[in-house]
């Protein structure tokens, strides 16, 4: 007899319908806290949640949706426009005369770009609209700063694996599906370690192994199986969000800090996660001149040679080249102080007087100005022992600036 597959996904199946049976976000979630007191109350006030993949956005907002009295709309900004939201406003404003609230949940708010979001500025600042929104991206890059000021954020924590483990073991006792299986094992260990703390990627690869076993009579869904369920690690990173950012300052960090094990892995998050070679080639480049310098001049020249390499190579064996590079320059002596100079000289340019170029070192190409003495007494260099010779190269009244100190 054929086993029929249920169409809706195992993490849609189980979603929690109230508080009780949410897991994770005590500090947000727990009695007393703002948005417990919302919900419970039905006190609600715009608010925007902020967290990783599979951490329970839109679970609350479901859950709000399930408690309050007033009339909620869901939208996923990947799919709707200003359109959609238009109609929505224009729904609240009717709602509003007849003293009801209007709650409108925006999944992935950080889609909407900038008109998008100002169509909802009017409607939150006169409560026209409750809005919650949902987010992976930093709030501060992708929310613009008016609807900001507007909403409160709350912050969504990855959920811990004993939390993971909590979800894990309420599906399988909870779902029709899991129970009529006969599962006998589950290594949660490396089930856990393969959602990347995404509660919705966990139960989604427990369901897709246990189809994957489904004619067994008995289901053991160890490490292998979920290894060839998988393929890979679900590994957060958004190549243009908050994370990108993050992992960049690590490496860079760590590079700086001469830890080149550290430098290794933040890279391998990096590369596994997606990003262009050419772009952490690029960062080791402007790195082996602001932080190695003269410390170790070949640096500049083996991350130039690196971006060159990487251009003409290509993944997978770029990685090969990348890894020499970047254990370079963690290894390498360290200074700053090519950097530190520019900075400085750029500093003293833009904020003091500007004074005329000395008139020995000025450009004569002409009779005149070799009359009114441009280039007169101009010493050049090569003519003195070792090719060096002591002269004023300054303008007089900062004759006495220094901007590089080697180091």
């Amino acid at each position: 007899m054929k086993i029929e597959i249920p169409r809706i996904p195992l993490a849609e199946r189980v979603r929690p319908k109230t508080l009780k049976e949410f897991v994770g976000q005590n500090s947000i979630l727990s009695d007393g806290s703002p948005i417990h007191l919302m919900i419970t109350n039905d006190t609600l006030s715009s608010f925007i949640l902020w967290g990783p993949p599979g951490t329970g956005k839109t679970t609350i907002a479901k859950i709000i949706a399930e408690k309050t009295s007033s009339e909620f709309f869901q939208l996923n900004a990947v799919s709707s426009g200003v359109k959609e939201v238009r109609k929505v406003i224009d729904l609240a404003e009717e709602n509003k005369k007849i003293n009801k609230r209007t709650i409108l949940f925006i999944d992935e708010i950080h889609r909407f770009n900038k008109t998008q979001q100002d169509v909802l500025l009017n409607s939150v600042e006169s409560g026209t609209i409750i809005l919650i929104g949902a987010t992976t991206e930093n709030p501060s890059f992708e929310v613009i700063p008016a609807l900001r000021s507007r909403a409160r954020i709350f912050i969504l924590d990855s959920l811990t694996a004993e939390e993971l483990k909590s979800i894990l073991n309420s599906a399988i006792k909870k779902d029709e599906f899991l129970l009529q299986r006969n599962i006998i094992n589950i290594d949660e260990d490396f089930l856990i370690y393969l959602s990347g703390g995404d509660a919705r990627s966990l139960l989604n690869i427990l369901e897709a192994s246990v189809i994957h076993e489904i004619d067994k009579n008995e289901i053991n869904i160890s490490k292998e199986i979920l290894e060839t369920v998988v393929q890979q690690k679900n590994i957060i990173y958004d190549k243009s969000g908050e994370e990108h950012y993050n992992i960049i300052s690590a490496f860079i960090k760590s590079i700086r800090g001469s830890d080149p094990d550290a430098a290794l892995y933040w890279m391998a998050r990096m590369l596994e996660g997606g990003e262009d070679p050419l772009f952490i080639a690029r960062r080791m480049v402007v790195l082996a001149s602001e932080d190695i310098g003269n410390a170790s001049p070949n640096a500049l020249v083996l991350a130039e040679s690196t971006f060159s390499a990487v251009d003409k190579i290509g993944m997978p064996e770029a990685r090969i080249i990348l890894a020499q590079c970047v254990t370079y320059l963690a290894s390498s002596p360290k200074s700053n102080a090519s950097y530190k100079g520019i900075t400085d000289a750029q500093q003293e340019v833009k904020s003091n007087k500007l004074f005329p170029v000395p008139i020995h070192l000025r450009n004569a190409p002409t009779k005149l100005m070799k009359q009114i003495g441009y280039g007169k007494d101009y010493k050049y260099a090569h003519s003195y022992d070792g090719n060096f010779v002591q002269d004023n190269f300054l303008p007089d009244e900062i004759a006495d600036k220094q901007f590089y100190f080697p180091s």
